[in-house]
């Protein structure tokens, strides 16, 4: 198996080379790991502090991992916290991220790379954030007798852990010290097939959504505009929209004029946003506005805004009376829920949620709800509107379900507190 794996890396690889002439994300991976060795040699060739490696595959999963870094600094302000993403979207995404001292894209999972890596960087402590399980890098973690944890882990009976096959990955799981999953489910999985070194951690992305409520003023100190817009008004913010559910908020945008729609896509290239200037006729944009709104007070006309930015989809939930997330309508299902629940404002998704345990939590809890067609969401849109009672109980059901799963990086801090006492590590050392 590990031939396979190695061809697959190798022509992965080669194929990655060969589109980055013509595709950016290609080009970006490629670019980013060339001549990476020089570069962590030079930059951490005079760093004494104990090194902290955090893996992310991509944004969403760093956004996991936040909460953690940011807890391992407060508790050991002498570690170094150094990240690699697999992907360009995470690497660049996190450029201005404060806590980070180190930033590299995960070289190549080769035996050498991997070997020369951990050789550089020589970690006290691994995290990997929910999944992206590279054999070798992992391999010379482990033989190396570094702590190795997984968190916020989340597994399902079709992953080829659990197939008759997937000895192979099954062996990447036995490595890690502990795997920290978010649902007693995985945690069964994991010993039906002798993995024991787990636990419920839950998700670590409640802390942090819990954390982001506390951003919310800095996020909007600047954006004035929004509430001017709002006026009011019964508010949906929809985030990280995609065609189809645009053409759901277009029907409802026109049956209730006198309600005002946050659309906030999750691509901003000049296609997409053509495309919804045709789509909602007469919206007006962000960018178009924010400054002479700013200086002059006045109200952008119409009901629908696009806002075509980034930053600002976590503190514009907050002003919504309903949210809408995205993505409900493709194969890949629909993006952070919780983002909008934090808020306590009801949470509308479209039908392809099953694989998110949030989502279902949220639509168990009372706190979000599901549609397929415009009339449904038409339908939930009136019944808020109508009913404050429904919108109070939806309101809480989406917050109390947050509050109630928060507290995954304290369960993780004690793990990693008790490693410290287990073993003569640099914790004691830079921290007695």
């Amino acid at each position: 198996m590990l031939f396979f794996y190695n061809t697959f890396i190798n022509l992965y690889n080669a194929a990655l080379q060969l589109a980055a002439g013509r595709n950016t994300k290609a080009a970006a991976w490629v670019k980013g790991r060339q001549d990476q060795f020089a570069q962590i040699e030079r930059e951490l060739a005079a760093n004494q502090s104990p090194v902290v490696w955090v893996h992310s595959a991509s944004t969403g999963e760093f956004e996991q991992a936040k909460p953690v870094i940011e807890a391992l600094r407060k508790a050991y302000p002498h570690y170094k916290v150094l990240v690699t993403f697999f992907s360009p979207s995470g690497y660049e995404a996190t450029a201005k991220y404060a806590h980070v001292h180190y930033r590299y894209y995960l070289p190549l999972d080769t035996a050498l790379n991997a070997e020369r890596f951990i050789k550089l960087v020589n970690p006290r402590l691994v995290i990997f954030s929910k999944y992206d399980f590279w054999h070798h890098h992992i391999k010379a973690v482990a033989d190396k007798g570094i702590p190795l944890l997984l968190i916020s882990a989340i597994f399902r009976r079709g992953q080829l852990f659990f197939r008759g096959y997937g000895g192979f990955y099954r062996n990447i799981l036995r490595r890690f010290t502990h795997i920290f999953v978010q649902d007693e489910n995985s945690v069964q999985l994991l010993r039906n097939i002798g993995i024991n070194q787990c636990s419920v951690g839950s998700d670590t992305r409640f802390d942090r959504v819990m954390a982001v409520v506390t951003e919310r003023d800095q996020l909007l100190q600047k954006a004035a505009v929004f509430s001017r817009f709002i006026n009011d008004r019964f508010c949906l913010v929809a985030g990280s929209t995609w065609p189809a559910d645009e053409a759901l908020l277009q029907e409802a945008a026109i049956r209730f004029p006198d309600h005002c729609f946050l659309i906030v896509p999750h691509e901003l290239d000049a296609a997409h946003l053509q495309n919804l200037s045709t789509r909602f006729e007469g919206a007006v944009f962000y960018s178009d506005w924010v400054n002479r709104a700013d200086t002059t007070g006045t109200i952008p006309p119409g009901n629908v805004m696009i806002v075509n930015t980034m930053g600002m989809l976590a503190a514009l939930y907050s002003l919504a009376t309903v949210t809408y997330v995205g993505g409900g309508f493709s194969k890949s299902g629909i993006h952070n829920t919780l983002e909008a629940a934090v808020w306590g404002k009801p949470v509308i998704i479209g039908p392809n949620y099953q694989k998110f345990r949030e989502a279902k939590g949220l639509i168990e809890a009372g706190g979000a709800f599901s549609v397929s067609q415009s009339d449904q969401l038409q339908q939930l849109v009136q019944h808020f509107n109508n009913n404050k009672a429904a919108l109070e109980a939806a309101s809480a059901g989406a917050k109390n379900y947050v509050v109630q799963n928060a507290g995954a990086t304290g369960k993780i801090m004690d793990f990693i507190r008790q490693l410290e006492k287990q073993q003569n590590s640099s914790f004691r050392q830079f921290n007695s």
